[in-house]
């Protein structure tokens, strides 16, 4: 098994697991439609998907066997403002799949790139990947120039 030892620090934020308490504030984005309209095959949520996710990512707190998520939130002053994630993708090609999600009044100011940069660094130095590759809508130019700062 491998996770990350919390809290992860940057300069701005608080990476750690996500907990049943967070739902308020992953609510807040989740039922948003600029948010949702990027994610495969969802809409805006309701309260009771957005604790049924945030259920889900209570669990996804570490790689034990290929195909396993980790997510971590990605803390504020003001609170969880977003989730960055790595799917184990190949232990033979060491890779691994990221994602994220920031609330968009959070947008702008390097949040996004800061949290992903920091859970991807932990992908190369502590759980020995070789490569990391994230995947977006074709028409999400926000998230695909975001995926290409952490290098």
């Amino acid at each position: 098994m491998s996770a990350p030892t919390y809290p992860i620090r940057t300069a701005r934020l608080t990476l750690r697991p996500v907990r049943s308490d967070d739902l308020d504030d992953v609510y807040a984005y989740q039922r948003r439609s600029d948010v949702t309209r990027w994610m495969r095959g969802a809409g805006p949520r309701t309260r009771e998907q957005s604790r049924a996710s945030v259920l889900a990512m209570t669990a996804e707190d570490a790689l034990r066997v290929e195909g396993d998520c980790l997510t971590v939130a990605v803390v504020e002053q003001t609170g969880v403002i977003g989730h960055v994630e790595l799917v184990w993708r190949s232990e033979a090609d060491r890779t691994a799949e990221f994602g994220f999600v920031v609330h968009p009044d959070h947008g702008g100011r390097g949040l996004a790139t800061e949290a992903a940069a920091a859970l991807v660094d932990w992908g190369f130095t502590e759980f020995g990947l070789h490569r990391v590759y994230g995947r977006c809508h074709a028409r999400n130019d926000a998230s695909a120039r975001l995926m290409t700062r952490p290098g």
